[in-house]
């Protein structure tokens, strides 16, 4: 659903180090206007520096760093005007209301959204009158993302969002992002969910120590990684990994959070050759399953560990 024309944010061999620590180490890529864009990865991977560097709250040591055409070290108030920031953690002022608040923040902005349709928008329609401090951390969460939204911003930076959500209150911030995108506004998302990157986004960037490893669809990510289906079951000592790798079928084989898989260009000899193995050695492969691969195979893969690590 993405739209042509000059690029929202556009970045280019961006870095940014603290002492010795290269926080982001050239990093390059652009969003496009009404695109959602994810940046995937595990903490300390270098997506909130990225995104706090597009946002004006922290400078480049080196590289390119534009948003709406504009250098964001030389124009920071006029690109302030046009985005929306929902930061990681939030610090509320605890004795104002949800509804003092949101109008607070819009008198900071030449144009803003009423506060009724912001209060509707993130369901907290019940706690209007409630102090910050006496929400919940998801109900915080969500009052952080009306914030953003507060002056109707064409391009909407979303760091973990979702993070401390239930899964009905994780479902409706989705269908709030779409319906962003579908007013044709931009937005740039990090995130540890898998299931919430390929949802929400045209295209995903996989970061990992200041870098990004993989750029583009979800379908593109896997494809380019994986043919294969993969075969799981839990681990076992009995069965050892190199002998499984040199399976019927087999193309690579891996072992995360008691799971083996195994990547199969065969599945039918895979199958046949693990249960003739386990045959042998006098072991039950339990919870013995097949699957396409996924987004968390191609993380698994780039980066040797799982996202949550």
């Amino acid at each position: 659903m993405t739209q042509s024309g000059q690029p929202v944010i556009r970045v280019a061999d961006l870095k940014k180090y603290y002492g010795d620590v290269k926080a982001v180490d050239g990093v390059t890529f652009e969003v496009a206007r009404g695109e959602v864009f994810g940046m995937l990865g595990p903490n300390g991977a270098g997506k909130t520096t990225t995104i706090e560097v597009l946002e004006g709250l922290r400078g480049p040591d080196a590289g390119t760093v534009e948003v709406f055409g504009l250098d964001v070290c030389k124009h920071p108030e006029s690109i302030k005007q046009r985005i929306g920031v929902q930061l990681q953690s939030v610090s509320l002022y605890p004795r104002l209301t949800v509804t003092e608040l949101l109008d607070l923040f819009g008198s900071f902005f030449d144009h803003h959204v009423p506060t009724k349709q912001l209060i509707d928008a993130v369901d907290l329609g019940e706690r209007a009158k409630a102090y910050s401090m006496n929400l919940s951390g998801g109900q915080q969460q969500r009052l952080s993302i009306a914030l953003a939204l507060v002056n109707d911003p064409d391009l909407v930076f979303l760091d973990e969002p979702t993070t401390g959500l239930d899964p009905q209150a994780r479902r409706s911030l989705w269908d709030l992002v779409k319906g962003l995108q579908e007013k044709g506004k931009s937005v740039m998302l990090t995130t540890h969910y898998m299931e919430e990157a390929a949802e929400l986004c045209d295209r995903v960037a996989i970061m990992d120590h200041g870098r990004i490893l993989e750029m583009g669809t979800v379908p593109e990510l896997i494809g380019r990684r994986f043919k294969e289906r993969a075969v799981f079951f839990d681990t076992s000592p009995k069965l050892p990994p190199e002998k499984l790798a040199q399976l019927g079928g087999v193309t690579r084989a891996s072992q995360e959070d008691g799971q083996t898989l195994l990547y199969s260009k065969d599945v039918p000899a895979t199958i046949g050759a693990l249960l003739a193995m386990a045959d042998e050695l006098d072991f039950q492969p339990h919870n013995l399953g097949i699957r396409q691969a996924t987004l968390e195979d191609v993380f698994l893969d780039l980066t040797g560990r799982a996202l949550r690590d």
